[in-house]
């Protein structure tokens, strides 16, 4: 099996993957613990994606850009 990542929490007693995945008795796991602040993986996807959309469209809405008219739209 490749290299994978399974997000996992600990209930206070055991890992638990929270993804269904076939392992084998015996396969080697890495575990890397989270800091609590940064722990929700998709909280912090949501802010990079929004920090990519807020500079697209900045880049997209700059002080160069072209002012279209309503006769430039096509019907």
């Amino acid at each position: 099996m490749p290299f994978v990542t399974i997000p996992a929490h600990y209930d206070g007693k055991n890992v638990q993957l929270d993804e269904e995945v076939a392992l084998t008795p015996n396969t080697r796991l890495i575990v890397t613990v989270l800091d609590t602040e940064t722990s929700d993986l998709k909280d912090l996807e949501r802010e990079d994606f929004l920090r990519l959309a807020a500079s697209g469209l900045a880049r997209g809405y700059d002080d160069d850009e072209v002012e279209y008219s309503e006769a430039d739209l096509k019907r």
